[in-house]
């Protein structure tokens, strides 16, 4: 195979999107296959684990400024945890992996290889609440965890090991974790708008499909170029059972005994599979500026008797740019021609190339060249910090605004059971149509065409929240009269029905 067809993508985004999906990951040299025999598991490369460097360093600031604490649990939850909470047991046992044996010896009691945390975290935050003067307690851990049920993977979005972050909190009230609820969700909604480019639609889920246990589950929700939609990051009010289960109690002001309430609130590096699949092209991936591990790459241009003058202007440039705050590359490597870098730095994403030849450096100027559609400018020297943040800002403005009218395009409505297939069937996306609350009419659809509720309208108007008033909204539309789509009983509520990852 020639260099060129190494470095090109050679599927379609919109004919083949998972071939292409995974070359692009593959040939962006974001993640490569574990061993064989290692089915579902990934191994992460420097690139693809900079932009979850880049999901921690924004969450981590956030919470820390919300007063949450990192503290890490073992990996390790014995079987008698598990089962004090039987709603976690349940909706987690078929994907839990259990340890037998440790070394040669065949253990008392088997241990799981964590599939969530909730039952090794809660026992230890109930050893830590005494009295109300304690709360709110919040914890949050970034590691891995594993649901070995798994079957279909693809890197990123499915794996049978992912690594993310799991907050878990304790509160005196129910309003102090609905409120806790919505402020990670709010945040969760900023990483995806202001560092990933990415508008989100934000709901809860159906009653069953909330996290085991849970009182409400709510949900960010990612709609993908393909028309499926992607669970960007859930955050769940748990009411009293966790606290319950695990003794998880405070004293009052008055001294007597209360149970606590909790909640528990995560998000996976499935946010990096939404952002490689939304925004990059069959020229391979796009980053937004906010993530990219290289905001600018500058390629110089030169013949031998030009080479001096080209590289030593470029060097300059590129220390400017740098102690400016940039993330800069200088690509000056002798054995390979501009084209080439051309095509080799667009594959990896970056948001934006500086070429500079012997012309800019008589001139006193570069060109820039945006990486989503190539659009080619020329700025001065000059002023060329100010320029290349104001390139960098039109980049990112260019992604938003292309993956919010995938969103807006494509929330239909439905008024009988083909009509939603049909539409589902043909353009993908969310249909929003009335229902009456039974599992058995989402089931009644995803026999038909495997689409399901991914979300429900979430009452989110007694409390305030930065990200609220403009936010995508999974809106109810159904009034009071109105019959369920699907079986024709009355509606109690608006369901969003897609495809999903």
């Amino acid at each position: 195979m020639s260099e060129d067809q190494e470095l090109g993508i050679t599927e379609q985004k919109e004919y083949n999107p998972g071939e292409w999906y995974a070359e692009v990951v593959e040939k962006a040299e974001l993640a490569s296959y574990a061993p064989e025999g290692m089915g579902g598991f990934i191994v992460t490369r420097p690139r693809g684990y900079s932009l979850w460097e880049s999901v921690q360093d924004n969450l981590d600031a956030w919470f820390d400024e919300t007063g949450v604490d990192n503290a890490y649990f073992p990996l390790f939850i014995p079987e008698d945890y598990l089962e004090r909470e039987k709603d976690v047991v349940e909706g987690f046992d078929p994907e839990v992996a259990w340890v037998t044996h440790g070394g040669h010896d065949e253990l008392e009691e088997r241990l799981a290889v964590r599939p969530t945390s909730e039952s090794i975290i809660a026992p230890y935050m109930a050893q830590w609440v005494r009295s109300h003067r304690d709360l709110p307690l919040r914890l949050n851990q970034w590691c891995s965890v594993v649901r070995w049920e798994a079957t279909e993977t693809k890197p990123f979005f499915r794996t049978k090991e992912f690594l993310w972050q799991e907050g878990h909190t304790a509160h005196e009230s129910d309003e102090g974790a609905w409120e806790e609820t919505l402020t990670r969700l709010d945040q969760y909604q900023r990483l995806y708008e202001d560092v990933f480019a990415m508008p989100v639609m934000r709901g809860a889920k159906p009653d069953h499909d909330k996290f085991p246990g849970a009182d409400t589950t709510t949900t960010v929700e990612a709609l993908m170029p393909d028309g499926k939609s992607v669970q960007g990051a859930t955050s769940h009010n748990l009411g009293q059972s966790f606290a319950e289960a695990f003794d998880l109690t405070y004293s009052d002001e008055d001294e007597a005994e209360r149970v606590a309430h909790t909640t528990s609130w995560g998000l996976s590096w499935r946010a990096l599979g939404a952002l490689i699949m939304t925004h990059s092209d069959d020229q391979g991936l796009v980053l937004p500026p906010t993530v990219a591990p290289e905001q600018v790459v500058i390629v110089p241009i030169w013949q031998e008797e030009t080479k001096e003058e080209v590289l030593q202007y470029s060097s300059e440039i590129a220390a400017e740019l740098e102690d400016d705050g940039v993330r800069v590359h200088l690509d000056d490597r002798d054995e390979r021609n501009p084209g080439f870098k051309y095509n080799e730095w667009e594959l990896k994403g970056v948001p934006l190339r500086l070429e500079i030849g012997p012309h800019e450096v008589d001139d006193a100027e570069v060109t820039a060249v945006h990486r989503p559609d190539g659009e080619q400018t020329t700025t001065e020297r000059e002023t060329l910090v100010e320029d290349v943040e104001d390139h960098l800002d039109a980049v990112f403005a260019k992604l938003y605004a292309a993956a919010e009218e995938t969103l807006e395009e494509n929330v239909r409505e439905a008024d009988s059971p083909e009509e939603i297939m049909g539409t589902i069937g043909q353009h993908g996306g969310y249909v929003r149509t009335p229902w009456c609350g039974d599992e058995a009419c989402e089931a009644a659809i995803k026999e038909k065409v495997h689409a399901e509720i991914v979300a429900v309208p979430l009452d989110e108007s007694d409390i305030a929240g930065d990200h609220r008033e403009n936010a995508h909204r999974a809106e109810a539309i159904h009034e009071e009269g109105d019959e369920c789509t699907v079986c024709g009983d009355d509606a109690v509520e608006t369901a969003y029905f897609a495809r999903s990852y």
